[in-house]
């Protein structure tokens, strides 16, 4: 059966936004995490190299995100949909500045490269949802 022309476009398909939040994700991770490497490798403590490598990754998730991953009409980049993910990614980034500097007392620096993609896939899985469902909608 057809739809009305006057009915709304469907948002995108879930199996369709997880590929490409994964791929967006991705190239954040690797920004974010060659950045967290780089500072602490010249020195700078782990929690504000952890947070500077957070601001690279967020801002350029946050535009492809709302620009390709989950753009259709019920979805927009604008100011109240950055303000909702502002206060998602402070959370996540307190979460993930905390669970780092506790690894990297306990078991030290190296430690902490390693352990920051999979302390990262965690707070994704919970950013892909709030995206998904909050962030980004009109």
């Amino acid at each position: 059966m057809r739809r009305p022309s006057h009915a709304r476009r469907p948002g995108p398909r879930l199996g369709r936004q997880g590929r490409d939040y994964l791929i967006v994700g991705l190239l954040q991770w690797l920004l974010d995490w060659g950045v967290v490497v780089s500072l602490t490798h010249i020195g700078l403590p782990v929690a504000p190299a952890n947070v500077m490598g957070r601001i690279t990754g967020a801002l350029l998730g946050y535009w492809l995100n709302g620009k390709w991953t989950f753009a259709s009409d019920r979805t927009a980049v604008g100011a109240p949909q950055f303000q909702r993910f502002m206060t998602m990614w402070v959370g996540t980034t307190l979460l993930s500045t905390w669970a780092l500097t506790q690894i990297d007392d306990v078991l030290g620096l190296r430690w902490v490269w390693l352990a920051k993609p999979a302390v990262e896939v965690a707070l994704g899985i919970v950013g892909f949802v709030l995206s998904r469902y909050w962030i980004y909608k009109r």
